[in-house]
């Protein structure tokens, strides 16, 4: 059995992720990010997620990135917006997608596995620049060259892989694919400004999109708004 490793924020993109590595075929290693973000909700719902999958390993990895700052999702003191905004909006974390490929790329080498996949998104997703194909396959090349796996290949076959099987496809189509794979998207949580009891405000970026997604997929949205979410 092949080994991958996945990026598992706790959210809907990444369990739907590691449901299609699953069904791939893949032995999966799930790598988790406590990395100074204002809530713990999304990452409780990842090792609730990685129990449900019976995943090899799990492995939270702690990174402060809230010394850096600069995000609504890591500086308190920056308010997560609750109406759409133009551009690239304040809960884009800086660098957040680089750093984390690399920790799972030196994770992968460690595994000797060649496959790395993320829920990365292009098409409902909130503008950030590290989701975009341009992005995953420049890190890919800097993978093959950063590599011992990837200098010493004899083949294409044994160099690293970044799968982004979701990249180009709607939120609705995400919900769609892993209704069908079996998710259950009640464990997972995706809001920007989540409570303590992970419940969700309905109103940051990601929770409109989650719920127009819901919405569109002709699927019940399980998730747990707070009363006043609108």
């Amino acid at each position: 059995m092949k080994k991958a490793v996945v990026l598992l924020s706790g959210g809907l993109d990444s369990v739907t992720t590691l449901a299609l590595a699953k069904s791939q075929g893949y032995e999966c290693y799930a790598v988790s990010f406590s990395y100074g973000q204002r809530h713990c909700a999304e990452l409780n719902a990842a090792k609730k997620i990685a129990d449900h999958y019976k995943v090899a390993e799990h492995k939270v990895i702690n990174i402060d990135l809230g010394e850096i700052g600069g995000s609504a999702l890591t500086d308190n003191s920056i308010d997560v917006p609750k109406e759409e905004t133009q551009g690239i909006p304040v809960t884009y974390v800086p660098a957040r997608n680089t750093i984390f490929l690399s920790f799972a790329l030196g994770y992968a080498e460690v595994l000797q596995a060649n496959d790395i996949f993320i829920g990365v998104n292009a098409v409902d997703y909130s503008g950030y620049p590290d989701c975009r194909p341009e992005f995953i396959q420049a890190f890919q090349k800097m993978a093959r060259l950063a590599t011992k796996a990837g200098v010493e290949a004899e083949d294409e076959a044994e160099q690293v892989t970044i799968h982004t099987p979701l990249i180009d496809i709607t939120k609705a189509q995400i919900i769609r694919m892993g209704t069908d794979l079996g998710v259950d998207y009640s464990l997972t949580v995706s809001c920007y400004d989540a409570d303590s009891q992970g419940r969700a405000c309905g109103k940051c970026d990601s929770c409109r999109l989650r719920r127009a997604g819901f919405g569109v997929a002709g699927v019940a949205d399980p998730t747990i708004y707070r009363q006043n979410s609108g």
